[in-house]
């Protein structure tokens, strides 16, 4: 096996890549996962919205056998900065620059703006897989210590990527999102049914209140997604990431890339009001989840974002028998939606002793707190007690 350095997704057919990403995943995973898919990560790359401009680099790192064939890949990106990774490091950053240290460029093994558990290292199963997944941590390292980068960060992580490579003596790194499953319901209604009774009537009010100003909800995927509804989509993503964060990450252009290359697995969720889109989130569908990422409005209304995030997320994946709806990073109020804790988790490979014992020691008492947050958070679900309802 030999190690190799792709500047970008255009050094590698879409087929290769793709055999790779879309086989890599076990158990629960899911084997579609839309994110590490070759046509995702290249509109990323060829609407710029990684590059070296953005300080996301691609160094896409690379397995071949001796004739070639891809046997496995990590999307890496050298890193300048740590945005848009949603594995807060900024104050491991501040310190280590305080103590003398030059923190950045690093490495970033993840898909750049997406707080989704995917893939990280793509190697599908067989009888190779282990000699290649070896291999790439061990190229992630070269390349490392190549770049004079000074540490590597895997977010997002399945199972099976976070044991080989904290077998490998990466530090583990816990936080917690929100998911909603799927236990069989039949429709929404049965969704609600398992909830206790003041939760499910609050719901129920939710939604009814969210669309009370005439506003109507639309599915769109497939060929039904057009430039039109790209355009109302990119104005509400541009008009809520602007006052949310400051600088969307996304431009147009990516959207008309994913809209080309992918449409099948996206899935748009736009509010209407007197003939116009206001309001839209945009899904992507993988083979037993449903991820939610972007949302925007341009006109506020009480619990439409509520409606068109995480109960139309809903209603679609008990529609398509999806198993799991991601809603991204952060917010304790899709508790109440009836979502529920999940942990989630990363690897760090820090070159600095010194900084690397630090991180160590700071890591394992917030794991404690994760798992401590996440015990109390699931006592505090919508859902039926036994002695209710």
């Amino acid at each position: 096996m030999q190690v190799k350095i792709a500047q970008g997704l255009k050094a590698v057919p879409a087929s290769a890549w793709d055999a790779c990403a879309l086989s890599a995943g076990s158990g629960d995973d899911d084997p579609v996962n839309p994110f590490v898919s070759h046509a995702f990560l290249s509109a990323l790359e060829e609407s710029g919205c990684v590059g070296p401009k953005a300080g996301w680099s691609p160094v896409h790192v690379l397995v071949e056998d001796e004739a070639g064939t891809l046997l496995g890949a990590a999307p890496c990106y050298l890193k300048s900065h740590s945005m848009g990774e949603y594995v807060f490091d900024h104050s491991w950053a501040d310190a280590y620059t305080r103590a003398g240290g030059r923190y950045y460029p690093k490495l970033q093994v993840a898909v750049p703006f997406t707080p989704a558990t995917g893939p990280r290292l793509l190697v599908p199963n067989g009888s190779q897989a282990d000699g290649a997944r070896s291999y790439l941590i061990a190229g992630l390292r070269a390349l490392r210590d190549q770049t004079g980068a000074s540490s590597i960060h895997a977010t997002f992580l399945q199972d099976a990527d976070l044991e080989a490579l904290t077998s490998e003596e990466f530090l583990r790194r816990d936080d917690q999102q929100f998911h909603w499953f799927n236990e069989g319901y039949k429709g929404f209604d049965d969704f609600l049914e398992a909830l206790a009774s003041r939760k499910r009537k609050a719901i129920r009010r939710e939604r009814r209140d969210a669309l009370a100003n005439g506003i109507s909800v639309e599915w769109l995927t497939g060929a039904d997604i057009t430039e039109a509804h790209w355009d109302a989509f990119f104005a509400f993503y541009m008009d809520t990431g602007s006052r949310k964060w400051g600088r969307p990450y996304l431009n147009r252009r990516f959207f008309s890339l994913i809209g080309e290359r992918m449409a099948d697995r996206v899935l748009l969720v736009m509010a209407k009001r007197n003939g116009r889109y206001i309001a839209g989130a945009i899904n992507f569908i993988g083979a037993k989840r449903l991820y939610g990422r972007n949302w925007g409005c341009i006109e506020d209304h009480p619990f439409l974002h509520f409606e068109v995030c995480y109960y139309q997320a809903i209603d679609f994946a008990i529609t398509r028998g999806l198993d799991r709806v991601e809603a991204g990073a952060q917010g304790e109020h899709k508790l109440a939606r009836g979502y529920k804790p999940v942990i989630t988790s990363s690897a760090h490979d820090i070159a600095d002793p010194s900084l690397r014992r630090a991180i160590q020691a700071y890591l394992d008492q917030e794991r404690l707190y994760v798992s401590e947050a996440a015990d109390e958070l699931s006592g505090a679900t919508p859902f039926k007690h036994r002695e209710e309802d």
